[in-house]
Formats: C-alpha cells, sequence, structure tokens
C-alpha cells in the first residue's frame, strides 16, 4: 500500500441479496467516507465508487460499484479501504491520521529510544499507541493523552512520550 493513502473504512460484509455491502467507516464523520472515492483495496489492485444507501446497526450499507451479488459482497467480506491521502481533509493542528504515527520513533523525555509506534489502537476509552522497541518482549501500548505524549513531530518523525512509571 502507498504511504499516498490513508484507511477510511472496511467492509463488515454483505447487506441484504442485491449486492449491498455493509460498511464500517473510520471516519470522524461516517458518511463522510463516500466522498474520498474512488476506495482502494490495501494492495491497490481493486477500487471502488461508494454511494451511501442508508445507515443501519454497527455501520453503514452502501453500494459499490461493480458489485451487483451477495456472493460479491461477501467475498470482501475484511477488506480495508483506502483513499487517497490528497483527497482527506486537513486536520487542526494536535490533530493526526494514525498512518501518519506508525513508524514513528518515540523518545522519552531524556532522549532514551523507547521505540517505533507500531499501529494505533482504540478500545472504546481513547487511543493508544503501539509500541515496540528494543530490549521488549513485547509492544508496549501508551496512552495518546497530552500527559503521556507531549510532542508528536510528523516532519521529524518523532514522538517525546513521558510515559506512567513503570510502563517501560
Amino acid at each position: 500500500m502507498s504511504e499516498a493513502r490513508v484507511c477510511v473504512g472496511a467492509i463488515a460484509g454483505a447487506f441484504g441479496v442485491q449486492g449491498e455491502v455493509r460498511l464500517k467507516s473510520f471516519c470522524a464523520q461516517p458518511d463522510d467516507i463516500a466522498a474520498y472515492g474512488p476506495l482502494y483495496t490495501e494492495d491497490g489492485t481493486g477500487s471502488f465508487s461508494v454511494e451511501i444507501t442508508r445507515p443501519v446497526k454497527n455501520g453503514l450499507a452502501a453500494r459499490l460499484v461493480g458489485v451487483a451479488s451477495k456472493e460479491q459482497a461477501d467475498a470482501l467480506k475484511g477488506t480495508r479501504l483506502f483513499a487517497d491521502r490528497d483527497r482527506m481533509p486537513a486536520l487542526p493542528e494536535d490533530e493526526f491520521y494514525h498512518a501518519d504515527l506508525i513508524g514513528l520513533e518515540v523518545r522519552d523525555t531524556g532522549g532514551t529510544l523507547l521505540g517505533t509506534v507500531r499501529a494505533v489502537q482504540e478500545f472504546g476509552a481513547g487511543d493508544m499507541l503501539e509500541i515496540h522497541g528494543p530490549g521488549l518482549k513485547t509492544t508496549v501500548l501508551l496512552p495518546f493523552t497530552r500527559d503521556a505524549v507531549p510532542t508528536v513531530d510528523i516532519a521529524a518523525g518523532r514522538i517525546v512520550a513521558d510515559p506512567p512509571e513503570g510502563l517501560f
């Protein structure tokens, strides 16, 4: 997948029998997913224009151009959808796309390397940075709060963290 694309949603499976899909939107405004099209598969080999038909429990019902049957929709279950970065809105100063955080170096306030961001997780109580680094047997989940992460410098490729005592 190109760094010029951002994951904006995923196909959760078929919705009905006429080719509609159930979409999980990762956008702040769920309906915005249709405005960023066409949307691409992770490997970039497939693309879809999206038409939202209605909200449904845990997502949106949508039609994807080229998907006309329940079987075709079911075959796409689990497919993550990506939009071209230049179609995405600019963010305020203290907001970031998850894709921009992944791979950033994480150092503590004294400059010691803690690791790199492997993923951004959301378990319902706020974002957590999944960090893997030297000397860590498993990844560490660092709360993505202003207290624990006072500085994010995308241009320099680094995060300064002030982790809770004993986390690392």
